[in-house]
């Protein structure tokens, strides 16, 4: 199918939409995300993993909420690759932050900028891994979303401390390996559900809350712009694979990505005013396996764990879709 001219370079993706199904879907979701920027905001030539879906989840984001933005970044995969003085990818301005207070120092950027008369019109930023976002720094996200500061934060979700050696996290799911979950006679991996962040955040009574992927790049860049035109506090939580850590090929992080949604292993909703609501459903229900064999954090996992993570699965589609 021959790709009609006015669709904005940013929708040409999979190579120009390999059937007329995608781009018809790419083509409906480019209607939500309007005035996206063509300009790089987060430049190329970082140190970051080839098939990094962390610096997707930047590079997108910033697309979405244009220059007129300031962030914070907490300590991590993205810090790290991104800032090695003298260099630096970031193309607004950025502030670097330890684990556990990228939302407490938006917090006191936003309070700043309103005391100074200068908030509008300016888009807080806050950056942070599912480490800290989760755990470390989950005490200052909170009192950010509590106080109900005018910024939005972004947690990239790699379900791992990634820079510090793919040690477990709040984020991890059931079933992974990890340094510190290895699978082994007296363990099958990570023995706890993924921690559920977003409805967390959620009871905080924030006005917004929602999921996205990476490999659903324009419903994500639509969410964020959503989360940054609300007054108040927001948070997206973008899932973002990591072929490091995962043990995955790094040329198929967006086909992982899409596998994670169509497989149910995340669902992709919103939150507004308390009120959820699904904004993407799979065409068809994926076996759980099919997304677990990808990745060398599930090949120790046996046929019964893999049915009791489909029964999981299973049954939050059910509550999810019915």
């Amino acid at each position: 199918m021959e790709i009609a001219a006015d669709i904005p370079s940013y929708v040409r993706c999979r190579q120009k939409c390999e059937t007329s199904l995608i781009a018809n879907r790419c083509w409906k979701f480019s209607q939500t995300v309007k005035e996206v920027s063509d300009k790089e905001l987060f430049a190329s030539g970082h140190r970051a993993c080839a098939g990094c879906g962390g610096t997707l989840a930047i590079r997108y984001a910033l697309k979405a909420l244009g220059p007129n933005t300031i962030c914070t970044n907490a300590t991590g995969c993205m810090e790290v690759v991104s800032s090695p003085y003298p260099e630096i990818s970031w193309k607004v301005p950025w502030i670097h932050q330890a684990f556990e207070n990228s939302a407490a120092s938006a917090s006191g950027v936003e309070a700043a900028l309103k005391a100074l008369g200068r908030k509008k019109g300016v888009n807080v930023v806050a950056f942070g891994g599912d480490g800290g976002t989760f755990d470390i720094g989950l005490q200052s996200l909170s009192g950010a979303m509590e106080r109900g500061h005018d910024l939005t934060y972004i947690c990239y979700d790699n379900e791992a401390y990634m820079n510090t050696g793919v040690q477990r996290s709040g984020s991890t799911p059931y079933g992974a390996m990890t340094t510190t979950s290895p699978p082994g006679k007296l363990s099958f991996g990570e023995d706890r559900q993924k921690k559920d962040m977003p409805h967390i955040i959620a009871a905080h009574g924030v006005p917004y809350v929602a999921t996205a992927s990476v490999a659903l790049p324009l419903d994500y860049m639509a969410k964020v712009k959503k989360a940054a035109a609300i007054e108040g506090p927001a948070y997206v939580q973008v899932y973002s694979p990591c072929p490091v850590g995962w043990g995955s090929d790094p040329a198929k992080s967006i086909e992982i990505g899409r596998l994670a949604v169509d497989t149910g292993m995340i669902v992709l909703y919103e939150i507004e005013n308390g009120v959820s609501k699904v904004s993407y459903r799979p065409p068809e229900k994926i076996p759980v396996r099919e997304f677990l064999k990808t990745q060398k954090r599930f090949r120790h996992l046996t046929d019964d764990k893999i049915a009791e993570i489909q029964g999981f699965v299973d049954e939050r589609w059910d509550k999810t879709f019915r």
